[in-house]
């Protein structure tokens, strides 16, 4: 029997973000509400810190600020899955919580792009201990018209049906969305593809999530595949989304263009849920493919942005921090309100903290984090004349925003994370940094108006 990994080092550990125990994580899968607790689960792997045959991890919150850590939920230890219990997502019916995940399959001849996919299912009446289906899998194989890529199944109810959205490539090597539906969740009936990439829209869909917010039909995806313009598209896999209206007689989805919802570094394979009180709530990965992750030598990988809630402006999606992230602020540092005509410390000596800086009629003004002894590991810079954001971390990244006389910057650090919202989620920037001891946080501005609160943060608000 494998013995699971060990953290050897906490120095870049996360106070109030989403992680496993030791190991390596990526894509949350399953976020859902059961029986007065929040759940999300994760793509995880226990035995190294590296990515391997996928498991899923578990966590669980009252408030989706306070996790509790729980044992696995799923391992490939079935025919149906045995090379990996890939993405998907949990649906409750009939008082019982359902996973619906990919069973991933190698075909043995050392080749990792030769494989083959399947659809499954897992139940739970207590949200904790999971039963696989003994009749798995619940779809065998991909559709005639699709390629091998063929994951992450998105599960919703509609007027008493069940449809599964699906990440998926076609026969022509284009990325797009198909859909199934179900009268009871184990026999699935193919509707064909919804959506579909263009040229320039990638060769694979990963991780679809389709829903409704304020009356239109929104599929949030992360394509595989799109190529660099100029200034967008710029980290190796995006995450972003398209608006519109899907006509469910004729499975079709009329929509806009695809727009990149996070501009960081550092956010992929988003998933959301609809919490009890109605609001449209997202989380993501917080590292992307190919990244170094420095924190592997300490027994782990990877980590889960904070919740945030998902609204829609005209045909722009915000995602602002949610609300019961107030309740993770144990101390007020600052509060001020002054005219800044030079470089201003904001904070030292703080590994979670979280600033709420309102910069009115301001010039260009710059935000940096630095280490103790003042070398910038990242900075966010803002062109008034452009309304532009340019974020600087090795490679560049960058936003605007509408033409505005005032900036609100709601900006949390924890360790080894940095998440910025931009007037009120218009634009989102999340980053990993790796420093070990805490950093030092600057503004800067020719002149701008500057209100300002500061609040140290819960730095163990996940129990394991």
């Amino acid at each position: 029997m494998q013995k699971m990994i060990t953290l050897t080092n906490t120095r870049y550990r996360l106070g109030y973000h989403v992680s496993a125990p030791a190991g390596w994580i990526n894509d949350p899968n399953g976020f859902c509400y059961f029986k007065g607790y929040y759940h999300i689960f994760y793509q995880y792997h226990p035995y190294s810190a590296d990515w391997g045959p996928m498991h899923w991890g578990h966590a669980r919150s009252k408030d989706l600020v306070h996790w509790e850590s729980l044992p696995l939920a799923l391992a490939p230890d079935t025919k149906a899955d045995e090379d990996g219990c890939f993405s998907g997502s949990a649906i409750v019916k009939d008082d019982t919580l359902y996973l619906i995940y990919t069973g991933h399959h190698y075909y043995g001849d050392g080749d990792p792009d030769h494989f083959w996919q399947n659809q499954n299912l897992a139940y739970s009446q207590d949200g904790i201990t999971f039963t696989k289906y003994a009749q798995n899998p619940i779809i065998a194989h991909e559709p005639a018209d699709n390629t091998h890529h063929f994951r992450d199944p998105k599960v919703f109810e509609k007027d008493g049906s069940y449809y599964m959205v699906l990440g998926s490539q076609a026969k022509d090597g284009a990325g797009r969305a198909i859909m199934y539906r179900s009268s009871d969740l184990k026999n699935w009936e193919y509707l064909g593809p919804f959506a579909k990439a263009k040229e320039d829209e990638g060769y694979m869909w990963e991780c679809p999530d389709f829903f409704n917010l304020a009356g239109k039909d929104i599929l949030l995806l992360s394509p595989q595949g799109i190529k660099p313009q100029k200034e967008k598209y710029l980290n190796l896999f995006q995450t972003g989304y398209f608006v519109g209206d899907y006509e469910l007689a004729t499975n079709t989805f009329t929509h806009g263009a695809f727009t990149e919802i996070d501009l960081g570094h550092d956010f992929y394979a988003s998933q959301t849920t609809l919490t009890p009180d109605g609001r449209r709530v997202v989380l993501g990965w917080m590292d992307m493919w190919e990244s170094d992750f420095p924190e592997k030598a300490d027994g782990w990988a990877g980590a889960l942005t904070l919740p945030r809630e998902l609204k829609l402006k005209g045909e722009r999606l915000y995602m602002s921090p949610i609300k019961e992230l107030e309740k993770l602020r144990t101390a007020k540092l600052a509060t001020f309100t002054e005219t800044l005509t030079e470089e201003k410390l904001l904070c030292t000596n703080e590994k979670q903290v979280e600033l709420m800086l309102d910069l009115k009629d301001t010039t260009d003004f710059s935000f940096s984090l630095r280490d103790q002894v003042g070398n910038e590991q990242l900075t966010l810079d803002f062109d008034r004349d452009t309304y532009k954001f340019t974020l600087t971390k090795g490679e560049q990244r960058f936003a605007t925003i509408a033409p505005t006389n005032s900036v609100n910057l709601r900006i949390f650090v924890d360790t080894s994370s940095l998440e910025i919202f931009i007037n009120d989620g218009e634009a989102v920037f999340t980053e990993r940094f790796y420093l070990e001891s805490a950093p030092t946080l600057w503004l800067k501005a020719k002149k701008a108006t500057c209100q300002a609160e500061i609040y140290r943060l819960e730095a163990q608000a996940i129990e394991f």
